[in-house]
């Protein structure tokens, strides 16, 4: 920098004192309200809005004597110093070397990337990387006069800040929050703010299990190049359970993986060692496909649950390749299938499933509208092949599946609707191990499933001064075959939903094995009022209408009969803050099969969610008595910086609380704290009922990962 002060100073000695100069030389530029220089003994002195710039690095103060044979800086304060990675300094006096990079600066702070402040008696800077600190206080509270003593800061007798490799090094630090020592070590090194990922502890978590005692959760993070990381945590209980959690991810070229486990040594079970796997990945292929796969392992039924760390009672592993554009769909899925729940035999059950399915979808120029062809195999396997007392119980399935279906519309000059619409199903089956019953056995068959539609509909539109109102009337005829072979076994259709999406379909079934036959007249009516204050309600009302009841479906479902029960869906929307919806099948004694409620209230003071469903009894779906169940989860913000959040689950068949939990959290812009209580109620052979605790603490300031915001800022008064 001597070189370009210097033709600065030049610049500046035929200048007239009291009026503002600017000259750039190479990289460097001065501006003050006077300049003087001393040509004599090459010093320069300026005053009065000072400002340099060098390299990207911003000195501002009120003067500057600068020598230039020494090449130093002695600058008087307030000064202000800018780097180029968002680091601010500020003091009250300084003595630096002219490219700005070594020094020594009085009474000085340190705001990192507008996170963490770092407050020293004296600050040296050396080799342009080096930042130590003396007698230090470093945290990323506000401060204000008011009340000077921030929520948690890092005492230390030195600090060193190394700029190459972006960490803070502490030497004798004490962690006080709110000004009470809390913690104390002789070293302590901690990733700047400019730091995204570095090797080191996370922040820990406490958390208390009625069944494992209490724990204390240490992540530490392993930096494994630039696209791969690992994450280990150690856990060890009060009553001896032993733990160690792993996470490893890693980004390729063209996908990346992510796998999660842990291993444990407790006293629950009688294992010697209890253990999960989860592990799944995506990778593009080449050609517009994308590989994608996904492991579930567990040792035990009850290890996720107690530990926490799933609550699925059905691991699925599974690869599949899929392409998918506008007219076409390429996709093929192994699936391998393992219960947790108790009561299923894994033996029994379709433990391997694949499917492969090919849907081209075109516009045939003879018929016009839109014609779609589907080919599909699938097949299933059971595990209990030579069990002679699992008979019909051990089936193996392969199905060919094979459809053309096409729909046109027309719209006539007043505005109804007519659309034409025709199908046609070919499903093959070969079945290994059929049924115990001789006179039910079969090896192979093939049903061939035919469909045509008509369809009615009529959109009426009325704008009001206050609201837009649509009506609209539908009506359609289906026409298929009433025969039922009774041949194939329904194995992927035994869930079957009423709803105001599948109204209008051929079939409600969800799968193949029960495709939905007989003649029959769907009807239904839609209206929606959408306000222009902001607020719109949508009405669904549905029936269906059929010539021979062919006992297809269960009574829970509320289509059995000549006459379907009546399908009623609500939903209310008031914004972006509010949302009601509702959903109930009932007959014509409104007698309840089905009653469902989702409601969502956000705001900015508090957000709640809440399901309610009410379901008959169904032997054929595995529901033996009546489920009446109540679940909610909100969260109300009592202040800027505090909230308490709740959940619930009532099962109101059993007149019992199945799961409870309460939390409060803290959070501010340099701090975030999380405690919460649960319990649950609910026992089986794996699992007893248990009460978790948690507390996690975060610190803002240390690592790229901010945790604060506008709107949980402290605010200084005055």
């Amino acid at each position: 920098m001597r070189a370009a002060l210097f033709g600065l100073f030049m610049a500046a000695s035929a200048a007239a004192p009291g009026f503002a100069q600017q000259q750039a030389v190479e990289t460097a530029s001065l501006v003050a309200d006077s300049v003087v220089f001393a040509s004599g003994t090459q010093e320069l002195r300026a005053s009065g809005n000072v400002e340099i710039l060098q390299n990207g690095v911003r000195l501002r103060a009120q003067s500057i004597s600068y020598n230039g044979e020494t090449d130093t800086l002695v600058v008087t304060g307030p000064i202000y110093i800018i780097d180029q990675t968002d680091t601010l300094i500020v003091a009250d006096f300084a003595q630096l070397s002219g490219d700005l990079r070594d020094g020594v600066l009085k009474s000085a702070r340190v705001v990192y990337a507008r996170q963490l402040q770092v407050a020293a008696a004296e600050i040296r800077r050396t080799e342009g990387r080096y930042t130590q600190f003396y007698k230090t206080i470093a945290s990323s509270c506000h401060i204000c006069e008011s009340d000077p003593v921030p929520l948690w800061e890092i005492r230390s007798k030195r600090v060193v800040h190394d700029a190459t490799e972006r960490q803070i090094y502490f030497d004798e630090a004490t962690l006080r929050v709110l000004g009470v020592p809390v913690f104390y070590t002789p070293y302590l090194r901690l990733p700047d703010p400019t730091v995204k990922r570095s090797n080191g502890f996370l922040f820990p978590e406490l958390r208390s299990n009625g069944d494992l005692g209490v724990g204390l959760r240490t992540p530490y993070f392993f930096t494994l190049g630039d696209h791969a990381d690992l994450t280990l945590t150690p856990w060890v209980t009060s009553k001896g359970a032993r733990t160690l959690e792993a996470r490893y991810r890693q980004k390729f070229a063209k996908g990346e993986i992510e796998l999660n486990g842990a291993v444990t040594d407790d006293n629950v079970t009688n294992l010697d060692a209890r253990s999960y796997l989860f592990a799944d990945g995506t990778f593009a292929l080449g050609r517009g496909f994308t590989g994608k796969f996904d492991v579930e392992l567990v040792s035990d039924p009850g290890y996720l649950l107690l530990y926490g760390y799933s609550d699925k009672d059905i691991l699925d592993s599974a690869i599949s390749v899929e392409r998918a554009s506008r007219d076409e769909y390429i996709g093929a899925e192994l699936i391998h299938y393992k219960s947790l729940r108790d009561g299923d035999d894994n033996r029994t059950l379709p433990t391997l499933v694949g499917d492969a399915t090919y849907i081209k979808r075109f516009a045939p120029s003879s018929l016009g509208g839109i014609a779609t062809l589907t080919a599909q195999t699938h097949g299933h396997y059971r595990r209990a092949d030579s069990d002679p007392t699992s008979a019909g119980l051990s089936r193996d399935v392969v199905r060919i599946s094979t459809s053309a279906e096409w729909r046109r519309d027309w719209l006539w000059s007043n505005g109804m609707m007519v659309a034409a619409e025709g199908a046609i199903f070919i499903d093959g089956y070969k079945i290994r191990q059929p049924r115990a019953n001789p006179t039910l056995a079969f090896d192979d068959t093939v049903e061939v499933t035919p469909y045509a539609a008509v369809e009615w509909r009529w959109p009426m539109l009325r704008q009001g001064a206050r609201a837009n109102h649509l009506l609209e009337p539908v009506v359609q005829l289906v026409l298929s075959k009433n025969s039922v072979s009774g041949e194939v076994d329904n194995e992927d259709s035994l869930l079957v939903e009423f709803d105001e999406a599948n109204i209008f379909e051929f079939s409600r079934a969800p799968g193949v094995d029960n495709r939905e036959l007989g003649n029959r007249l769907n009807l239904g009516l839609t209206y929606t009022r959408e306000s222009h204050s902001g607020w719109k309600l949508g009405l669904t009302v549905g029936r269906i209408l059929r010539r021979d009841d062919l006992n297809q479906f269960s009574n829970s479902t509320g289509l059995t009969g000549s006459k379907s029960d009546w399908l009623v869906a609500a939903q209310l929307k008031v914004g972006e803050s509010f949302d009601l919806i509702n959903r109930a099948i009932f007959d014509d004694q409104f007698s309840f099969a089905r009653n469902e409620m989702r409601m969502g209230w956000t705001t900015d003071t508090f957000q709640l969610a809440s399901t309610f469903a009410w379901l008959e009894a169904d032997v054929a779906e595995g529901r033996p008595t009546d489920t009446s169940e109540l679940a909610f989860e909100g969260a109300y913000r009592v202040s800027r910086h505090w909230t308490l959040s709740s959940e619930l689950r009532y099962d109101f068949v059993n007149d019992r609380t199945t799961e409870a939990g309460l939390g409060i959290s803290y959070q501010n812009e340099c701090a975030k704290m999380d405690l919460s209580v649960s319990r649950r109620f609910t026992t089986s052979t794996s699992v007893s009922p248990t009460t978790d605790l948690s507390l996690s603490v975060q610190l803002a300031g240390f690592g790229a990962r901010g945790i604060g915001g506008g709107s949980f800022a402290r605010q200084c008064n005055g």
